[in-house]
């Protein structure tokens, strides 16, 4: 039996099998030729063409309504309950004004950015080009070269006292996703991920997309910024499966001795589920007297440990997108199969240049020693002029390139032709406003009576900076009664 969808005139065109497309006649309305199929269910074939008559079709929406009872759909436009669980940047804002001003041609000081300045060392721009000419230009395995593991298995061992073997390490697109795998390798909902505040802006929401709750222990300036051992066995629950530690840490540049975190370790051994994920991509950007420990090295936290490293921060390779996990092989290879569904193995170009970053000696040898330098340099400064400034608190960084200060002194305070000064966020747009230097708001690491300021620029441009900085807030002091 043949199925004709001869030029019924009550047959809109999304329920016409096929039509030939004719153009559009007299009316400027399109016309089609009916066609004819047979009903067969398996195999539906075009027979023949029957008729020339033109038709034409009615409004598609209406007809479908008239016809099949339909009222109109609306697309369902919801999203995830894991996008919506997700807070956005609130440094976002402030980028994006700092953004607008220099490109409107005013001459803004961005100090935002967790990027050193330096360019990548020779030896490892080197080791990249020359991996692009001798064509090592494909995919390489999920976990990451063999030639890069062992390397990195060398340099845990000889920096770190740390010993691992390659399939207990997994090379990935950054630390970033190293830590993002480990959480959702391991959170399962309602599960308790333990973070310190101050606090990297991510960690918080990379927990809450792994289903896990993010809890935040608070620190203080007083105490350099560091986790009091008593608060987090004070909070230890059933639930709880992750502690977070950055050390030295991103935003205040603490380091954690090591007899503070044996006392952590101590804390931890008490609870079986509890794991550690020890964020390490700031070992090598550290000032004397202090001293960089890994977690794992320590008695019974080798099992118990992830640590995340990589080469964008001490190596400047940033752009490069390189970092690395290394734990106990049954969660390595957890967060390697997440890897291997997510973007698979990391750039062969970066693998190849990352192995020549390890050998240019211990920590990094003299390339990497001389930033370190550089950067302390700026420290200093930073510490000795900000701190003549009415007020303000410092903790005294002792390692990465970022200071964070207390300014809550000023919250309060009316600014002329700018208004009240409320919060680390209005304080950060105030001294973008009047002071064209961009600044990152404490309330984005979980801290809002603090600002932080990166000293990844050259001192000459701190010493621009400084000096706005200065002057903008010396200016809010009238508004203090004397």
């Amino acid at each position: 039996m043949a199925l004709s969808l001869r030029s019924s005139s009550t047959i809109p065109p999304c329920l016409r099998f096929g039509g030939e497309f004719l153009g559009l006649n007299s009316s400027s309305e399109p016309t089609f030729r009916s066609l004819s199929f047979t009903s067969h269910l398996r195999s539906p074939s075009l027979t023949s063409f029957e008729g020339t008559r033109l038709v034409k079709p009615r409004v598609v929406s209406a007809v479908v309504r008239e016809q099949i009872g339909l009222d109109p759909m609306e697309l369902d436009i919801s999203l995830s309950h894991r996008v919506n669980s997700v807070k956005p940047s609130k440094t976002m804002a402030i980028t994006d004004q700092a953004t607008a001003l220099a490109q409107a041609g005013v001459p803004v000081i961005r100090l935002t950015a967790g990027e050193p300045d330096f360019d990548t060392p020779a030896p490892i721009a080197e080791a990249g080009i020359n991996a692009i000419r001798e064509g090592y230009t494909r995919y390489t395995p999920n976990a990451g070269n063999m030639d890069l593991r062992r390397a990195i298995c060398h340099k845990l061992k000889e920096e770190n006292g740390i010993s691992y073997t390659p399939n207990q390490v997994l090379v990935s697109n950054g630390a970033k996703q190293s830590i993002h795998q480990a959480l959702l390798a391991i959170c399962s909902p309602r599960d308790e991920v333990i973070i310190p505040a101050p606090f990297w802006v991510s960690y918080p929401e990379m927990a809450r997309l792994a289903d896990a709750t993010p809890v935040i222990l608070p620190t203080s300036l007083s105490e350099n910024f560091l986790l009091d051992p008593k608060l987090l066995e004070s909070k230890l629950t059933e639930k709880s499966r992750l502690l977070i530690l950055c050390s030295p840490s991103n935003p205040t540049g603490s380091v954690y001795p090591k007899r503070l975190l044996e006392e952590i370790a101590q804390v931890v051994a008490k609870h079986p589920r509890l794991l550690v994920l020890s964020d390490e991509i700031y070992e090598h950007i550290i000032y004397a007297p202090a001293t960089h420990t890994s977690f794992a090295s320590l008695p019974g936290m080798w099992e118990r440990t992830l640590t995340v490293n990589g080469f964008s921060k001490a190596f400047a390779m940033t752009g490069w997108r390189l970092g690395y996990l290394a734990g106990p092989k049954h969660f390595v290879a957890a967060c390697g199969k997440i890897q291997s569904q997510f973007t698979s193995g990391a750039s062969s170009i970066s693998q190849k240049a990352a192995v020549a970053a390890l050998g240019m000696g211990y920590a990094g040898g003299e390339a990497v020693s001389t930033m370190v330098k550089a950067f302390m340099e700026r420290r200093d400064f930073l510490v000795k002029s900000l701190g003549e400034l009415e007020g303000v608190k410092i903790s005294e960084p002792q390692g990465a390139f970022y200071l964070f200060l207390d300014f809550s002194f000023y919250y309060g305070t009316d600014a002329r032709g700018f208004g009240k000064i409320e919060n680390s966020e209005s304080l950060c747009r105030y001294l973008l406003d009047k002071g064209q230097v961009a600044l990152v708001p404490g309330s984005a690491f979980g801290d809002d009576s603090c600002i932080r300021i990166s000293y990844a620029e050259s001192l000459t441009t701190l010493e621009a900076a400084v000096e706005r900085i200065k002057k903008a807030i010396i200016s809010l002091r009238p508004a203090f009664p004397v």
